[in-house]
């Protein structure tokens, strides 16, 4: 009994993340397709096949859910910059670095759309925009950790790790704010990697 009680256990569990992320996707599609803040529970629901019932089993709030989302991409990018910086182990060239940053790192314009849309909802609600500064300063403390263990000094004029980290991220939301424009992924990598090379080697 108790074996049969724990295979459902996992069954749940398992249908559970799968509800979960099919909810998340159909999110993200639709929010990049109407705008976060124009879309109601009901039509993401009807996007991923589920009931409301399903939505608030898993999320409290379309902000909790938008944060689910924010989290992923937060992985994932800290995870590309980490990777890319740490490729010649501890006697990296941070140029080099750089463009490696540059080349890998998530430009996607979809998500930039929907980051924007949410970060103005955030703007307007002060409960929302502490919690989006909590998330956007744990992608900055992952960079700024890498930052640190790289040899070498850091431009004195960024102070210490953590504001070559705060500059890393300005650069990546200024080329970014460009890219929502013009829609060149490919000059936005070649001015992510200069602004990088320039930040990073003073």
């Amino acid at each position: 009994m108790a074996e049969r009680t724990a295979t459902t256990g996992r069954r749940v569990t398992r249908r559970r993340a799968r509800t979960r992320a099919d909810l998340l996707a159909a999110a993200f599609t639709v929010f990049a397709a109407k705008g976060f803040g124009r879309v109601p529970i009901e039509e993401i629901c009807e996007a991923a096949g589920y009931s409301r019932g399903a939505f608030y089993s898993n999320f409290a709030s379309l902000d909790e859910l938008f944060f689910a989302l924010y989290q992923e991409r937060a992985e994932l990018i800290a995870g590309q910059v980490a990777g890319a910086l740490a490729a010649d182990g501890p006697e990296a060239d941070l140029p080099a670095a750089a463009d490696r940053v540059a080349g890998v790192l998530l430009l996607d314009r979809d998500w930039l759309l929907v980051k924007t849309d949410f970060l103005v909802h955030a703007a307007r609600d002060p409960a929302v925009a502490r919690t989006l500064l909590e998330h956007r300063a744990g992608l900055r403390r992952t960079v700024a950790a890498r930052l640190a263990a790289t040899p070498g000094p850091l431009p004195a004029v960024l102070g210490d790790a953590d504001g070559a980290a705060r500059a890393v991220v300005a650069a990546y939301d200024g080329v970014t704010t460009q890219l929502l424009l013009d829609r060149d992924v490919e000059d936005a990598r070649r001015w992510l990697g200069r602004l990088l090379t320039a930040l990073l080697t003073g």
